[in-house]
């Protein structure tokens, strides 16, 4: 897993894995973002098509099939891996969130065209160039996209499975950003402004010491 950092007034104050999470208010020009996920080789691991991932199992009830399709042994790193992310996918759904996992591109494209309509758009992270500098300064012109969403994590697993959500009261926003080397980069901060179903032991609850149905908090 990749660790991240979140920036405090100049200084690095904690350390977590996977994502950022920080206050609303934070999200302002000028603010300095520490963004190695942002930077990072993306998993490129393919979909499998949709023939063949119909005919493998997800479910944890049937993972002796799954590692038999993929040829993997109980007890590795990536059974292991495998299993996290089929629990994941499997958990239930908290109040106002629609939530599925999905592991061909026909199945994405059909499960979000069915949540949002036709009339969508693709947004992911952009960056002009290759940069080893993961520091950034929000630039001028951020952009707000909107309430009618849906966040999709790419999850580990040996064919491509994204889990997908949408929440009651959630803004997605367009970030530009400016880096230290003069890299300029468009990211994505996803901010949910209704928590109060949401696990007080849940990662970004814990790194903010946010109770649930508080204050509203971001994710890059």
């Amino acid at each position: 897993m990749l660790s991240f950092y979140i920036q405090n007034a100049g200084k690095m104050v904690s350390s977590i894995p996977e994502t950022i999470f920080f206050f609303q208010r934070d999200l302002r020009t000028g603010k300095l973002v520490n963004l190695p996920s942002l930077i990072a080789a993306s998993d490129r691991t393919p979909f499998l098509p949709d023939r063949v991932a119909k005919s493998i199992p997800f479910s944890s009830s049937k993972f002796p099939e799954i590692l038999n399709h993929f040829s993997l042994k109980p007890q590795t790193r990536e059974a292991e891996i495998m299993k996290r992310t089929i629990r994941v996918c499997e958990r239930e759904a908290i109040n106002g969130e629609q939530m599925f996992c999905v592991t061909s591109l026909e199945s994405f494209i059909d499960l979000s065209i069915a949540t949002l309509g036709k009339d969508i758009q693709l947004l992911s992270n952009q960056l002009s160039k290759e940069t080893k500098n993961p520091l950034f300064t929000i630039a001028r012109g951020m952009q707000n996209m909107g309430e009618h969403e849906l966040v999709c994590h790419k999850m580990e697993y040996p064919g491509a499975v994204f889990l997908c959500h949408a929440l009651n009261k959630t803004t997605v926003y367009k970030v530009p950003l400016v880096g230290r080397d003069g890299t300029k980069a468009n990211a994505l901060a996803v901010c949910h402004k209704e928590t109060s179903g949401w696990n007080p032991k849940r990662m970004a609850s814990q790194i903010l010491k946010l109770k649930p149905g508080t204050l509203p908090h971001l994710p890059f």
